[in-house]
């Protein structure tokens, strides 16, 4: 039976005799701790109560994947208001009014609880050593008792699970409470203290260490569960993360953001994170063997592959926990509660930039499957009956389109007045993450790629093409530079939707110049479509590689053509694999038309020239075998300008608002410790940009229950 359709019986399972005000920690069970801990059974049980407390929507099921996943030049969320926000997170523009930040800063530190009470239980108790059929302690040679395999395992487990709320909880706040023992045994007036994010970060790294040694593989626990290689791969996200930049607060002047730095030993760091990427390499347990695209619609057909890219997947029940599917993918409208379909609603506001789709290679895989351009809804048809159809997505974002609730098959789909709690797992760490770690940390450590390295990129950046894109890989080894580079490019190709892309950016020190380079497409696209160029568009295409001369931000295409197809319409076309493969269709031997894209059902568009500078198809329709034309239809794009002001469209102004934005003067400013200073005719040197408030704020409820004891750094 899958953890995930037996998480929800742990509940009960472990006791938490007190609550305390600042942590709001639930208590579920009225056991006795002597009781639980003294079975195996009851201590799996309780394990079980553990990870649920991760599914909640309030951690990793909604927020973690939506509300705290900030702007980039990978994922967006647009914001059209000129007004300050209390949960505008994404714009950097939020306060410690926001209301989600209280809820994921409560579920996290009751996950945090529950993990600290079974760890704390388990290795108190005598559960941990084996026993002989007359109920005595084993021991070896030494006289040492011998731990039960499958004990240590469950405390590897959750120290797992407190290891990666911790992990996230500094990279969202900054220094945070940080304890390894249960609050509740201090009481309810107990204010566990801040600690600098290096001092978690020690610990969490030494902890995992200790542990990993006891756990065992993916193959034998499942990807849905806490294994070795997670435990290696969670030591090197945690230390290549500590051994980065981060924003540090200036607690002598209330109104500064803070500064970036690094920790003056973080080659240390970068070397344990390349040590245990390495482990989890040698180790051969995952392969990159799957298509990229079919890691994910897997995924959506709950189907777990243990030896390929997942190495930990959140385990969503379904129907009870997780928003995966549903807040990314297409946009699917139900009528009255109802979708004409067998899936349900899919709000699709998981969205990804604009631009994304012009920042890959030419023929990557993973832009067509990624950037999606079209969405459903219904119609009524001429006997009056509902009917799906598809439209074309005419907005400042694209679909991402890696999970949808749509890719299940029928026999899958969760029902047509379904919307949440899709149960669809959402992979925390892939192999592809762990490779391209030790590519990162191998060539930062050695002043250039080694061939591990180098094989390393390759095995990611080679899934996605066809011929491997061996060209790539070759300008990669050039220097330690331009392979920084090529690494930092493939984890922006490669994660889209993953929570990954800012975190990069502030680990590299490179956020506020690509913050500056997304906003000034949308401002430019926008200024060039109300009638004026902006004179930074040279800089923006050189800076995506680009030349000047053979540029897409002033090429776009604007006017796009598409056709809508399924496979009625390609057999009835008659059409053949040279021109099938085209549409996103299979053509076999036999004749038989396949559709490659995930749903075998619903109709999708077929585009022309979506990431080319605009221009029409050679026919203004398709006529196959003697059947009737299909004709083009096409929908304008980019219509970002106001004619009436001369200006870009709010929400190029302002969804960037806490960092960069532009005023109704279309004037462009940048926020330097909370005040605006003009932003120059030329783009400015990245060492001279201010420091970009990522950092959230504590949430007030928090600071008033502490009675003080907490305080709000970065300006809040």
């Amino acid at each position: 039976m899958k953890i995930k359709n037996i998480l929800l019986t742990g509940v009960a399972a472990l006791t938490m005799a007190s609550c305390n005000d600042y942590l709001e920690v639930e208590a579920p069970s009225s056991y006795t701790e002597e009781f639980v801990f003294s079975m195996k059974t009851e201590v799996q049980r309780a394990l079980y109560g553990v990870y649920a407390q991760a599914l909640k929507g309030d951690l990793y099921g909604n927020i973690y994947q939506r509300s705290f996943v900030m702007n980039s030049d990978v994922d967006m969320i647009i914001n059209s208001s000129s007004a300050h926000a209390h949960d505008s997170y994404s714009r950097f523009d939020c306060d410690d009014q926001g209301g989600d930040l209280y809820k994921y800063w409560t579920a996290a530190y009751n996950l945090i609880e529950y993990c600290n009470k079974f760890i704390t239980s388990a290795e108190s108790s005598d559960v941990r050593f084996v026993k002989d059929s007359n109920g005595e302690f084993e021991v070896d040679q030494n006289g040492n008792r011998l731990l039960d395999a499958d004990i240590m395992q469950w405390i590897g487990e959750a120290k797992c699970l407190r290891a990666m709320a911790y992990h996230d909880l500094v990279v969202f706040f900054g220094d945070v409470p940080f304890m390894f023992e249960p609050a509740s045994v201090h009481g309810s007036d107990y204010v566990p203290p801040v600690a600098d994010r290096e001092t978690i970060q020690k610990a969490l790294i030494e902890d995992l260490q200790k542990a990993a040694p006891y756990m065992t593989s993916t193959q034998t626990v499942t990807v849905e569960r806490c294994s070795k290689e997670f435990a290696q791969g969670l030591i090197a996200r945690i230390a290549l993360t500590a051994g980065g930049y981060s924003l540090r607060p200036n607690k002598n002047d209330a109104k500064s953001y803070g500064t970036m730095e690094r920790p003056q030993n973080w080659q240390e760091y970068y070397r344990t994170a390349m040590a245990y990427a390495d482990s989890v390499i040698q180790s051969g347990t995952h392969q990159l063997r799957m298509k990229y695209q079919d890691v994910f619609v897997n995924e959506c057909n709950y189907q777990v592959i243990n030896n390929d890219d997942p190495i930990f997947e959140i385990p969503f029940a379904k129907e009870s926990t997780g928003n995966t599917g549903y807040i990314q993918g297409p946009t699917y409208s139900s009528y009255e509660g109802k979708t004409v379909g067998p899936w349900g609603a899919c709000s699709g506001n998981g969205r990804l930039n604009a631009f994304y789709r012009f920042l890959f290679r030419d023929n990557d895989l993973r832009r067509e499957f990624i950037n999606g351009l079209w969405y459903y809804s219904y119609f009524t048809d001429a006997t009056g009956a509902l009917a799906d159809t598809v439209y074309i997505r005419q907005d400042y974002t694209v679909h991402n389109n890696k999970w949808s609730k749509l890719w299940s098959s029928t026999s899958n789909a969760l029902g047509e007045i379904t919307t949440g709690s899709t149960g669809i797992n959402y992979p925390y760490m892939r192999y592809a993450d762990v490779l391209l770690m030790y590519a990162e940390t191998a060539n930062e450590l050695n002043g250039g790629p080694t061939d591990k390295a180098v094989e390393c990129l390759q095995s990611v950046h080679a899934r996605a093409f066809e011929d491997g894109d061996p060209d790539f890989i070759s300008q990669a080894q050039g220097s330690k530079e331009s392979f920084q580079k090529a690494v930092m490019d493939e984890r922006k190709w490669e994660f889209a939707g993953e929570n990954m892309r800012w975190r990069d950016l502030v680990r590299t020190n490179t956020y506020a110049e690509e913050l500056v380079y997304s906003f000034l497409r949308y401002y430019s696209v926008g200024m060039q479509n109300a009638g004026s160029a902006t004179g930074y568009e040279d800089a923006i295409n050189m800076h995506d590689g680009y030349t000047v001369d053979n540029g897409y931000i002033d090429n776009l295409p604007e006017r796009i053509y598409y056709h809508q197809y399924g496979i009625d319409e390609v057999n009835a076309y008659g059409l053949r694999m040279y021109r099938a493969q085209l549409y996103g269709y299979k053509v076999s031997d036999d004749g038989t038309v396949t559709q490659m894209y995930p749903n075998q059902s619903l109709k999708s568009l077929r585009i022309y020239n979506a990431y080319k500078p605009a221009s029409q198809p050679v026919t203004s329709a398709i006529t196959r075998g003697g059947f009737a034309a299909q004709a083009w239809n096409f929908a304008d794009f980019y219509q970002w300008g106001d004619q009436n002001t001369g200006t870009p469209k709010n929400e190029c102004k302002y969804s960037y608002y806490g960092f960069i934005r532009c005023d109704d003067g279309g004037n462009l400013w940048i926020i330097r410790n909370g005040v605006q200073e003009q932003f120059p005719s030329n783009i400015p040197d990245a060492s001279t940009l201010p420091v970009v408030r990522y950092i959230l704020p504590y949430p007030n409820l928090a600071i008033q229950r502490s009675a003080g004891a907490y305080k709000n750094y970065y300006g809040y």
